[in-house]
């Protein structure tokens, strides 16, 4: 059984509600708060954590609890979506979280995911239970690593995994989060583990442990799991490719924005202006952690952008758009000494029916040209599923389609830097142009050399100003 469980209820939890949830442990575990007062913790009476439960969140964004936890899931939006996740230290521990997830959705309606792990009972006797003393969300902690044991079907960047990266960079360990093979990572989980050291483990009965995302077989070793030892890596066979996903694409964008430090400005333009010219239609909703449960404002991604900058802390959101139109994003906002930037990651899924929108992008780098302060913009096509999740198996890689060079990075170039090793389409104001470059079609890998050779004439036009 997972270890983690998800009362939806059409109402929120009230305060009578939660306590009846936090007495499924009987009357002798203790009850501690964590992460800033937004989880509650069921402990042992050591002090140690059982189960975690975290604020429930009112989703408002259609297409959320089917994205994450599965169609089979019947919760329409809005709804109260509320997580307890359970030490894997402790074999009745994870009865425990269903029963708080069960007692929520008894009194209030709803559902639990998953469906066979809500009930009512009381779990007792686990008030001298004997846990690890790992952190909140961590299953193992060793002096290199801190391993997260995942069972659904979706690992996503929620608040307690969002935590959990946090913690990791400030111990120096690498993260890991262990899966078995059917398991998917989310964009915005998949961000996370790039920017950081870190794997990700699937279990596997031919082979016992592989990486999920190059495949390479992995055994424990000094408190972590890393590659079998040889003059290659040895690639399991369960990261083959698989059929299914015949003719579905992603494009994917990245998207870097330099805004003067105005008290006028307002973040998101480029981001909802990508989304439109792409989709049709703005993002649906956006949250600094998944599930994403608040529709899209830039107001408001802008007013908790200043209050973090005033901390001299940057700003990490993920947002999504409609159900019937996959695309997601994750954008950093950072003040720099050049101004306000954002570094944007776009994804757009597109079916086997679906046209994907290339053609559009000449016209989407001239419009963050002229009106959302471009400074780069990198486009690039491949063979993926439509859905934006990442498989535990191969998949190609992404072919680079277009390159942009934003007006200010033109003009700080000057006239004889303007790089001349492709002929680039001149977007803008003759006077103050932004250069966008033509790479390929999105299936001649020949366009990754064509992008770093022109790389290398904007540093040598750089180096001769």
């Amino acid at each position: 059984m997972t270890q983690d469980v998800v009362a939806l209820t059409p109402q929120m939890p009230d305060t009578k509600t939660l306590l009846a949830g936090l007495h499924a442990g009987g009357p002798d575990l203790l009850v501690n708060r964590a992460g800033g007062g937004s989880v509650v913790q069921l402990c042992t009476a050591a002090g140690q954590a059982l189960v975690s439960v975290e604020a429930p969140r009112y989703l408002q964004v259609p297409g959320e609890v089917d994205r994450l936890l599965g169609s089979s899931v019947h919760a329409e939006s809005p709804v109260w979506w509320t997580e307890a996740r359970a030490t894997t230290a402790v074999e009745e521990a994870g009865r425990l979280a269903g029963s708080v997830a069960g007692r929520l959705t008894a009194v209030h309606g709803g559902t639990v995911w998953p469906r066979e792990a809500g009930h009512t009972d009381v779990v007792a006797d686990l008030a001298d239970a004997t846990t690890t003393a790992a952190p909140m969300g961590v299953d193992i902690l060793t002096d290199t690593a801190a391993v997260v044991i995942q069972g659904r079907p979706v690992v996503a960047a929620t608040t307690w995994l969002t935590d959990v990266v946090r913690n990791t960079i400030r111990t120096g360990r690498e993260l890991q989060i262990l899966t078995p093979p059917c398991t998917r990572l989310t964009l915005p989980a998949r961000t996370l583990l790039d920017g950081l050291p870190s794997r990700w483990v699937v279990r596997d009965p031919e082979c016992g442990y592989y990486d999920g995302l190059s495949g390479a077989v992995l055994h424990w070793h000094s408190g972590r799991f890393v590659p079998v030892a040889g003059d290659s890596p040895r690639i399991a066979e369960a990261f083959r490719p698989r059929p299914g996903t015949e003719g579905e694409q992603q494009l994917l964008l990245s998207i870097r924005t330099i805004h003067p430090a105005d008290e006028r400005l307002v973040l998101g333009g480029a981001l909802e202006q990508a989304w439109r010219v792409l989709t049709g239609a703005p993002p649906a909703g956006w949250a600094t952690a998944e599930p994403i449960n608040v529709p899209w404002s830039p107001r408001q991604l802008t007013d908790l952008a200043r209050t973090r900058a005033q901390q001299s802390m940057p700003t990490w959101i993920v947002a999504v758009g409609a159900p019937d139109r996959p695309a997601i994003a994750t954008a950093r906002t950072v003040r720099t000494h050049a101004g306000v930037e954002e570094h944007i990651t776009l994804a757009i899924g597109c079916g086997a029916d679906q046209s994907t929108p290339v053609d559009a992008l000449p016209a989407l780098a001239e419009s963050l040209a002229a009106g959302h302060n471009l400074a780069t913009m990198v486009t690039q096509l491949r063979t993926a599923r439509a859905d934006l999740t990442t498989p535990a198996h191969y998949e190609p890689a992404p072919v680079p389609l277009t390159f942009t060079l934003g007006p200010d990075a033109v003009a700080d170039l000057g006239h004889d830097g303007t790089p001349r090793v492709f002929a680039p389409v001149r977007l803008g104001p003759v006077a103050r142009p932004a250069l966008h470059y033509a790479l390929g079609d999105g299936t001649d890998l020949a366009a990754w050399q064509h992008l770093q050779r022109i790389n290398d004439d904007l540093n040598d036009a750089r180096q001769k100003k």
